[in-house]
């Protein structure tokens, strides 16, 4: 049987009970965390000229953080890119892919557009998804060619979508196969620092509600959108073994596998940051008494941000580069949304500084891995400092303590210019999502002005 088939299989026959406590709470961590990120990714770039072109009737969901109400797949294609556009969404890093960018969003808008759908079938939905985004990802034996987050996001949000809609087996499989005529996702915007490195999960979560609409209606898609001749797995992967993942389906929750992001930076700089903030602490030393900086670091990160700083660097490129986030870190920050905004960006010693961080490959055989890193720093008075990480924090070996999440959540919504209230109310529901009978009272939360009552 083909692997869209069998994810078919998952997608139509998980309920709730299915489900170990584990991935549900997984599930409501990420769903808040979501909301938050994206909340503050209200700020970035381009989000007002998007939702300009994006503007139209009928009013069917909320656009987070702002007070627009869209068609479905507009707002689901502008609450993924507020949720990507800040380098500060969850991540499963085995898969290399984003876990909830595309299909959170997408999943949202679709219940909005739907009415009534409740907390359970919101959770259900998010956890087969996950399986599906990151199952793909993980199935990979190869190095990015395509923005996985985007591509196997796509996927994963027609799996969420098509989960809400109640699809059957074969329903899910045409949808997963019209899916595939839509993936899209380069990774020149990626090495450019272009803003349309995140709109392209954005076009994920669009085209995901898409497909589900178009095979709901009765349209046919190719059966062998995964595994066959020309399907995802071929044409947008290469090296490959999906094996193991089909395996693992219904015992092995990849919510639960979900790194979160305590840096606004790329994934793949945070092994450094921490190393950086952990030396700077024991030593107390500062950027004038530097004398050398010296990454090392896997090929993926390398690939990923190991980009050269000379002069003034765009804010997506910036968020990219651990060059960047390890000036920034020397010259006394503890790394947060105010080191990506254009004073910031401007800064002429952030820049120097950045000029002079070295980067270096430890030739790791694995494509697909964030760690170990390493950082050695020489100082004027001679001594040398090095610190090695294994596991980045917030991953599954070392998750975000509830305070730490609260407060990253707090921190981006008020970085949003969010009222504090709304953010309580939502934090209470998401804690209570399981008995929640409207998801659209969550999405009402995010938006200015609207209180509960």
């Amino acid at each position: 049987m083909d692997a869209s088939r069998i994810f078919a299989r998952h997608v139509a026959g998980t309920g709730f009970d299915d489900l170990p406590a584990a991935a549900v709470e997984a599930v409501k961590t990420f769903a808040l965390d979501s909301f938050g990120v994206a909340a503050a990714g209200s700020r970035g770039p381009f989000t007002t000229e998007w939702r300009r072109v994006l503007a139209g009737p009928p009013a069917e969901a909320r656009v987070w953080a702002t007070t627009d109400v869209l068609p479905a797949p507009a707002a689901a294609a502008l609450n993924a890119y507020q949720l990507h556009n800040s380098e500060y969404d969850c991540v499963h890093e085995g898969a290399v892919v984003h876990t909830m960018a595309v299909l959170f969003p997408a999943a949202m808008a679709f219940a909005e557009r739907e009415g009534g759908v409740s907390g359970r079938r919101l959770i259900e939905a998010v956890a087969v998804g996950s399986d599906v985004a990151a199952g793909l990802g993980l199935a990979s034996k190869a190095g990015l060619r395509f923005f996985r987050p985007a591509t196997a996001g796509t996927f994963g949000g027609t799996a969420a979508c098509a989960k809400l809609a109640g699809l059957g087996e074969e329903t899910v499989a045409h949808a997963f196969g019209i899916a595939l005529g839509q993936v899209s996702g380069t990774m020149q915007a990626h090495g450019e620092g272009s803003p349309l490195l995140g709109m392209q999960v954005g076009f994920g979560a669009r085209n995901a509600i898409a497909a589900v609409d178009m095979a709901r209606a009765g349209l046919p898609g190719p059966q062998g959108s995964i595994e066959g001749e020309h399907g995802y797995l071929e044409l947008i992967e290469g090296a490959h073994d999906i094996a193991p993942v089909l395996a693992g389906l219904g015992r092995v929750w990849r919510i639960a596998e979900t790194a979160h992001k305590p840096w606004p930076s790329g994934r793949a700089t945070h092994g450094v940051v921490e190393a950086l903030l952990a030396l700077r602490a024991e030593h107390g030393f500062g950027a004038d008494d530097v004398a050398d900086v010296l990454l090392s670091v896997t090929p993926l990160v390398e690939q990923l941000v190991g980009r050269e700083v000379r002069g003034e660097l765009a804010v997506n490129q910036a968020r990219l580069s651990v060059r960047w986030t390890t000036a920034r870190i020397l010259l006394g920050s503890d790394l947060g949304h105010a080191d990506f905004t254009p004073d910031a960006l401007a800064d002429r010693e952030s820049q120097e500084f950045a000029g002079r961080v070295r980067v270096e490959t430890d030739g790791n055989p694995d494509p697909n891995a964030l760690a170990p890193v390493a950082v050695e720093i020489a100082l004027k008075d001679g001594r040398r400092l090095a610190r090695r990480v294994e596991d980045v924090p917030g991953g599954p070996a070392r998750p975000l303590t509830r305070a730490q999440h609260l407060a990253k959540f707090r921190g981006n919504w008020a970085w949003a210019g969010l009222d504090a209230e709304a953010g309580e109310q939502l934090i209470d529901l998401v804690d209570r999502l399981e008995s929640v009978t409207e998801v659209g009272q969550l999405a009402a939360l995010t938006q200015p002005g609207d209180l509960s009552p």
